[in-house]
């Protein structure tokens, strides 16, 4: 097997695919695991690198013919190979790919036909068994109404793109590729304008940071290909470093995590990520009796990118599958957002960090101050080290823009080759966070964090910071604190933010959280959880606690990426979605 690669630096990604379909031509690529009728191993479909090849060109050739370049085409399918050949196929075609979802996604309806309306496609990307849905979702929305594709319908057939060596027109490194729609947990969905040269860049830092032999590894996914850490992991990352990827839906691991679990031992040098909720959704689910069937001796790396990540969570997920050969060297915490394509730092897997114990009256005035374990109380805030930064640079800055030192926090920002070009139709965002124009300019991330022996702590959200008296209050922390305090409420369900009070004198804090699926709580039960948790925030945090709000499982606003939105659960409380106003 050869294991020669595209030497130049702005090779694209369609130029890694046509040389692997070349060079590689029988070899796996990519492979989908569907799980009809609650089938334990599921049905395996693969196609080696010529079949993807000609699938990507096969949509080309489509595209030419209804799209321009520049134009946008927007995937709204599920998860399988026919999403990876779309999106290469838009690439082939010089056509703007718009990873997006079907109508099928329960509760992102209006944020499916918000991003249809911002990106204006020239086409819609679908399937057999969806393109009817979506045509009747574009006409009930009002939104004008364009081709729908059947991508599994399209004939590979001799001509066009299918047979040139080199299509006429490439594109150029530094032209638009795709659009990743952000998350909207903090504020309404902006595509972030991907270019060519990034998506190729972040694809090479992420095989540099978890990747030790590209000729044995695989990745194993079931990350929604529309969020950009399943497009990068799943599809960008396997394309330029020739290695395979096996796909499953979002569904089929919510169904059964162990189905997850099993695929991660089915081949050697597994790659794979997931948030935190996802490790301790695989805690909870899964039947102690098949810890000892699965061989996750065999898994090199699992990322997790949750902002932060949970040191509990991590060591509750060793705990349970250490018996089934786990490497607690496996674990890679790591950092991203969209705006960098998604990889920004990654743990070593060779040089493993443990948590850090920060006092946390420390951290509330912005430094890190390490403590003993021993002293690990509710004067403790237990931080995990994310890495360092791959292939690009990253600092931390001060409000009055001064950048800080180590042990200090505030904002971080980076500069590197993955950083996207800004995004879409919005040029005053843009130019504020982007900051594109003037010499040694960075991303602002956003993101507030602080460097520990050389390793980013990341500490919460810029915009979700509660700041009271002079001191800054995470909500994640208070989450956390919630949450352990009160069994009746579902973990990782729940928001914590700030309202302005009706005297305009402060904050009060609000907490919604759902209660799990199998309690109902009757009035004495939530008045004794807001008892326990005024009680706890309180010892915690210093802070008093506004109100507390239960509500039915399903309630807590998420984005398309699982996330829980505070923003949207700010809004929601605002305008008495809870019932509260």
């Amino acid at each position: 097997m050869t294991s020669l690669r595209p030497a130049a630096e702005s090779a694209s990604l369609t130029d890694h695919l046509r040389h692997w379909a070349r060079h590689r031509p029988q070899q796996r690529a990519f492979s989908h695991v569907d799980f009809p009728d609650s089938a334990p191993t599921g049905v395996h479909r693969a196609l080696g690198w010529r079949a993807l090849d000609a699938r990507a060109r096969a949509v080309a050739d489509r595209l030419v013919q209804i799209a321009s370049p520049g134009e946008r085409a927007a995937l709204v399918m599920p998860q399988g190979l026919d999403y990876a050949a779309g999106f290469l196929g838009c690439l082939y075609a010089r056509v703007i790919a718009v990873p997006l979802f079907g109508p099928q996604v329960p509760g992102h309806e209006g944020r499916l036909a918000a991003v249809l309306a911002d990106c204006e496609p020239a086409c819609l990307l679908s399937d057999s068994s969806m393109a009817r849905a979506m045509g009747e979702f574009i006409r009930e929305r009002g939104l004008p109404e364009v081709p729908v594709v059947p991508v599994d319908q399209l004939p590979v057939q001799r001509g066009g793109f299918i047979d040139s060596g080199e299509p006429s027109g490439a594109s150029e490194p530094d032209d638009i590729a795709y659009l990743q729609y952000t998350s909207g947990s903090t504020r309404s969905p902006a595509g972030v304008m991907i270019s060519h040269a990034n998506v190729v860049a972040n694809a090479r830092q992420a095989i540099d940071a978890f990747i030790a032999d590209p000729d044995a590894a695989t990745t194993v996914g079931w990350l929604p290909l529309f969020h950009d850490m399943g497009l990068v992991l799943s599809i960008a990352a396997p394309v330029v470093g020739g290695f395979p990827s096996v796909l499953m839906d979002p569904s089929a691991f919510l169904q059964d995590p162990a189905r997850w679990l099993r695929l991660l031992g089915s081949y050697e040098g597994t790659v794979s990520a997931a948030p935190n909720f996802a490790y301790d959704y695989c805690v909870a689910r899964t039947d102690p009796a098949l810890v000892d069937e699965l061989r996750l001796d065999r898994v090199r790396v699992l990322i997790n990118g949750s902002e932060p990540v949970r040191a509990g969570t991590v060591d509750r997920f060793h705990a349970t599958f250490a018996p089934a050969g786990l490497d607690p060297a496996a674990h890679c915490p790591a950092y991203g957002l969209a705006e960098a394509t998604v990889f920004v730092t990654a743990s070593s897997r060779d040089e493993p960090s443990s948590a850090v114990a920060c006092d946390a009256d420390a951290l509330t005035e912005g430094r890190i101050e390490e403590t003993s374990d021993e002293a690990a109380d509710e004067a403790t805030a237990v931080l995990v080290p994310c890495g360092v930064p791959v292939g690009q640079e990253l600092r931390i800055v001060g409000r009055n823009g001064a950048v800080l030192p180590q042990g200090r926090v505030g904002e971080i920002q980076l500069r590197g080759p993955n950083i996207g070009l800004g995004y879409w139709k919005r040029a005053g965002l843009t130019a504020e966070t982007f900051g594109f124009g003037a010499a040694g300019d960075w991303l602002r991330t956003g993101d507030l964090g602080a460097l520990h022996e050389g390793r980013l702590l990341v500490t919460g959200r810029l915009k979700d910071v509660l700041i009271v008296d002079g001191r800054n209050h995470y909500p994640q922390d208070i989450e956390e604190t919630v949450q352990t305090a009160v069994p009746l409420i579902r973990r990782d369900h729940l928001a914590a933010f700030g309202v302005t009070r009706a005297d305009d004198a402060g904050e009060d804090l609000i907490v919604v959280a759902e209660h799990r699926r199998d309690t109902r709580p009757m009035p004495e039960d939530t008045q004794n959880a807001e008892r326990v948790v005024r009680a706890a925030i309180s010892a915690r945090h210093g802070l008093r606690l506004g109100s507390l709000l239960l509500v039915p499982p399903g309630s807590v606003p998420r984005t398309s990426s699982g996330k829980v939105s505070r923003a949207a659960a700010r809004a929601c409380f605002l305008d008495g979605g809870f019932g509260t106003r």
